[in-house]
C-alpha cells in the first residue's frame, strides 16, 4: 500500500516497463532543463530530452539513462515513455567513451546532420557520466 507522501512511478520503452516504483522524488530531463516531480504536482505533459533520469524511492534510488520521449504526471502518477532507458549500473563504460569518439568523427553537412552529431554526442557524454556514478 503506497502512503500519501509517495506516487507512482513507471518508465516505459517500446520493447517493456524498464522502472515501477512509488517514488518520493522524480528528477528528469526535459527538453528545455531539469526538471523535479514530487507527490501531489499539478497535473503535467512534457517533452523529454537526452539525460539521466533519478528516481527516489523511500527505500532506494534509481539511477538511468534515458533517451528522449515524453513525460506525463496525471493525479499521483507518472508515466515516462522513452526510447531508450538505461539502468546506470548496465551501461558500459568503454562501449559509451567509444560511443563519444564515433560522434565526434561524425560530419556536419547540413543541418539534419549537424543535429543528428550534436545528440550522438550528448547520449555518450551522459552515458559516461552515469557509468562513472553507478
Amino acid at each position: 500500500m503506497a502512503t500519501t507522501d509517495t506516487f507512482q512511478c513507471s518508465v516505459i520503452t517500446p520493447e517493456r516497463a524498464v522502472l515501477e516504483c512509488e517514488s518520493t522524488f522524480v528528477a528528469f530531463p526535459a527538453h528545455d532543463g531539469e526538471m523535479g516531480v514530487l507527490t501531489k504536482r499539478a497535473p503535467l505533459l512534457c517533452k523529454l530530452g537526452i539525460g539521466q533520469l533519478r528516481v527516489e524511492s523511500p527505500t532506494e534510488k534509481h539511477l538511468l539513462f534515458i533517451d528522449g520521449g515524453f513525460v506525463q504526471v496525471v493525479g499521483n502518477r507518472m508515466t515516462i515513455l522513452t526510447e531508450q532507458a538505461l539502468p546506470a549500473a548496465d551501461i558500459d563504460p568503454e562501449a559509451a567513451s567509444q560511443a563519444l569518439v564515433e560522434a565526434r568523427a561524425m560530419k556536419g553537412t547540413d543541418v539534419e546532420s549537424v543535429d543528428a552529431r550534436n545528440r550522438a554526442i550528448q547520449r555518450a557524454k551522459v552515458q559516461i557520466k552515469l557509468s562513472r556514478a553507478k
